[in-house]
């Protein structure tokens, strides 16, 4: 039996909270340095090609599916088939395992932002902060704590945390835009993320564009599943997963227009990842005039998306607790912010402590990175197109999606989708990431 959950109050705040959900670190650090070193504007236009055929109909197909069930990840495909449940344990325990490292950077996020606010200046070493035992696992479990802060308010508290820290985001972004495209020789790193070198655009540029698609949406997370189930039925599924879809795009490009233009200018490597947010940006910072406001700023906002984007990934886990064992929703989100925290814990020491302990040579950290990228997710995302493609009547969601007279002018096209082309290209997705285990495991 299904539990009745509360509804979002707005449409704006369901909005901002499945963009906050889907706008995360991958964003602002991974999506501009792969269009950069993928051929600049032909890697944009890709990857929107991805966003139509895959993103799109995916978030469609479980936003529809959330709110027709109104329950949890795990229930809502048991509606389906008692053997479909695994579609929503594999998001499920994917969204456990991703908060358990991705709040490990959280914490890294907090330990710069209060470095550069009191001391106006980044902690000295990077590599020297991650290599030691407690302090990374104290802002660890610190980001922990205010996520739960918000999520054990449910879509109150989300909604009113993304009301503020969305429209903050775009702000801040705005302003390091500003600063970034004045500094001296800011063209040269506009140049790296749009100019059309064809010669750096090949076959794993594709590849590149698909992958980040399917994880920069967070599909097959049990998110959108989530997040749907607190939809009332005169909302617009069509209409809010294209302005989420919309947001997050933007957010990733003007991500790439506040960094790179920085960092050409001082004449620094574009780096991806954390080295690029902990080791140059800092050295970009150290050099501008005023920088250390602008760290501030900075480092607010990558703050902030990773916060909606962590509260997104415990209300899943919440969700499911809550319905499957009827505990209340404080119980819920103490029980797994502990679970979650002390998971993570060997992937916060997995750079210190626990450096040279591997499995299957990957560190604590990646080993649970790539468990959830390459096995879970992936999986997860075909065994999702067979039951609602296939053992389900698709038309049951497109009635979903058409509730209270809203029209599905491509229904066809989205039905088409599922059933072929998505399949397709998440076998893609887990075949790549395959062969990418193998490699290291071989390796």
């Amino acid at each position: 039996m299904k539990k009745q959950h509360t509804q979002w109050a707005s449409k704006l705040g369901f909005v901002l909270a499945t963009a906050g959900a889907a706008i995360g670190l991958g964003n602002l650090w991974k999506f501009p340095y792969l269009m950069g070193e993928n051929g600049g504007f032909p890697f944009l236009i890709m990857y929107l090609f991805f966003i139509c055929i895959l993103g799109i109909p995916v978030m469609i197909a479980e936003m529809s599916l959330g709110r027709k069930t109104g329950a949890d990840p795990v229930q809502a495909y048991r509606t389906i088939s008692p053997r479909a449940g695994i579609v929503g344990g594999f998001g499920v325990t994917a969204a456990f395992l991703i908060l358990s490292y991705y709040s490990v950077i959280g914490g890294w996020l907090l330990k710069y932002f209060f470095s550069y606010l009191l001391t106006f200046q980044a902690p000295a070493d990077f590599s020297a902060f991650i290599g030691q035992t407690w302090e990374p696992v104290g802002w660890h479990l610190v980001f922990m704590l205010v996520t739960a802060g918000v999520c054990v308010f449910g879509t109150r508290g989300i909604e009113k945390a993304s009301k503020i820290m969305m429209p903050l985001l775009f702000i801040i972004l705005m302003i390091i835009i500003v600063r970034s495209i004045t500094l001296p020789g800011a063209g040269t790193g506009l140049k790296f993320i749009f100019s059309p070198e064809n010669s750096s655009f090949h076959i794993n540029s594709v590849s590149a564009a698909l992958g980040q698609v399917f994880y920069s949406l967070s599909l097959c997370m049990g998110i959108t599943v989530t997040y749907g189930s607190y939809l009332s039925k005169k909302e617009n599924i069509v209409g809010s997963c294209l302005h989420v879809a919309a947001l997050d795009t933007l957010v990733a490009v003007l991500a790439g227009i506040a960094i790179f233009p920085a960092v050409f200018s001082f004449g620094l490597e574009a780096d991806q990842g954390p080295q690029l947010i902990f080791v140059t940006l800092p050295k970009v910072f150290e050099a501008m005039a005023g920088g250390w406001i602008f760290a501030v700023l900075f480092f607010m906002l990558i703050l902030m998306a990773a916060i909606t984007s962590a509260i997104a990934l415990l209300e899943v886990s919440a969700s499911f607790v809550i319905d499957a064992f009827g505990c209340s929703r404080r119980a819920a989100v103490g029980i797994l912010t502990a679970g979650i925290f002390l998971t993570g814990v060997p992937s916060s020491m997995a750079f210190g402590a626990l450096k040279n302990v591997t499995v299957l040579n990957y560190n604590f950290f990646d080993f649970v990175g790539m468990i959830t990228d390459n096995i879970l997710l992936p999986i997860g995302g075909l065994l999702m197109c067979y039951f609602l493609g296939w053992k389900w009547d698709i038309n049951l969601l497109a009635e979903e999606v058409e509730q209270e007279g809203n029209v599905f002018r491509l229904k066809k096209a989205w039905k088409f989708c599922i059933r072929f082309i998505t399949p397709l290209l998440v076998l893609a997705v887990t075949v790549s990431g395959m062969i990418n285990v193998a490699s290291v495991v071989m390796g």
